[in-house]
């Protein structure tokens, strides 16, 4: 009897805890689903033009299109921007005089696609996503990449812009070809920090879709001046971009040696797996950076940018300066300074 007390004190404080719990989590708008929060969408994207990009992806998502479909058609919008000189046709080149792109795309299910060191097709994205559907592999590189697109129907451009030309021959005047470790940030041209305000070099973009399925895409002409051959995190499934349907996304810009280092956007997702936030998460990514690289860490940026399945958004960056663009159906121009160490 005193057994069968106790057992019934037991079920009566489990069941009070229970209710406890449910009153103490955050409401969301939708119905939560394997993928997120059926009913909200969102695209968000690293730097002021992520702004345009964004409204080009929100052209699919307000029509209840795939966030997949969503953030290849957005990162198309600074691909060929003549302006952008860091990301796409339009990029300044390595120090041969060869614009190189790179470029990935990833779904809630973990399909993913990249390509790097590609030459002459002015959307890589485009490329990104056909080695991800059409392929077996996740990443192509160089030729071998150029080769597959040409076999896709792509069409072979010169992307090297008159601008870019001369900007790279007013670079060459002083340039110094001794290969020398970190000569990339030290020499990396005109425009202040690499990865900073002036200079930045990737658009990431993250949406999730009235379906509650999230995507992300990475795109970039990588570091001005680098040398040929030279590959940052933006390609690289776990470092510039990394998606899970189950936990929410992450992109990066800024230096992607430092990103690759620490497998960056993977970190951040793992960390919101943990239960952080998406701001909790950027901030601590960019912390474990600073805390292995102290003294580098004060001359470069790298910045993160996270939704979880929820919509939740979060940014944080070692240098001030690093912005993100948010579109949702309350507001498709939003831009928002993120915080940062320094």
């Amino acid at each position: 009897m005193a057994d069968r007390r106790r057992f019934l004190k037991t079920a009566a404080l489990g069941m009070s805890a229970a209710a406890l719990s449910a009153k103490m989590l955050p409401a969301h708008a939708g119905s939560k689903t394997a993928a997120g929060t059926a009913g909200v969408a969102r695209v968000i994207s690293t730097w002021d033009f992520g702004i345009p990009a964004n409204q080009a992806a929100w052209t699919v998502l307000s029509k209840g299109g795939s966030a997949l479909d969503a953030v290849e058609t957005g990162v198309q919008v600074p691909e060929a921007d003549l302006k952008n000189h860091s990301v796409g046709r339009a990029g300044y080149p390595d120090r041969d005089g060869k614009v190189t792109l790179d470029a990935s795309i990833m779904d809630a299910d973990g399909n993913c696609g990249a390509v790097a060191a590609l030459e002459h097709i002015a959307h890589p994205i485009q490329v990104a996503r056909r080695v991800m559907e059409r392929t077996p592999h996740v990443l192509l590189v160089g030729d071998g990449a150029l080769q597959f697109a040409l076999e896709q129907g792509f069409k072979k451009e010169e992307l090297l812009t008159p601008e870019s030309r001369q900007a790279w021959q007013e670079w060459l005047k002083t340039a110094h070809y001794q290969p020398s470790a970190n000569s990339e940030v030290r020499d990396y041209g005109k425009g202040g920090l690499p990865g900073g305000k002036d200079n930045h070099d990737t658009i990431g973009m993250l949406a999730i879709d009235t379906h509650g399925r999230l995507a992300g895409a990475c795109t970039t002409s990588g570091m001005a001046w680098k040398l040929h051959g030279r590959v940052g995190d933006s390609p690289i499934i776990g470092a510039g971009l990394y998606v899970d349907g189950d936990v929410g996304a992450a992109t990066s810009t800024g230096v992607g040696e430092e990103v690759i280092r620490n497998a960056g956007s993977f970190l951040v997702v793992e960390l919101m797996r943990q239960g952080r936030s998406p701001q909790e998460a950027c901030h601590e990514a960019v912390m474990r950076i600073v805390k292995r690289r102290p003294n580098a860490s004060k001359d470069l940026q790298v910045g993160f940018l996270a939704m979880n399945r929820h919509g939740e958004v979060g940014a944080f960056a070692i240098q001030p300066g690093f912005s993100y663009a948010v579109c949702d159906a309350a507001k498709q121009d939003g831009l928002i300074p993120a915080k940062s160490v320094y």
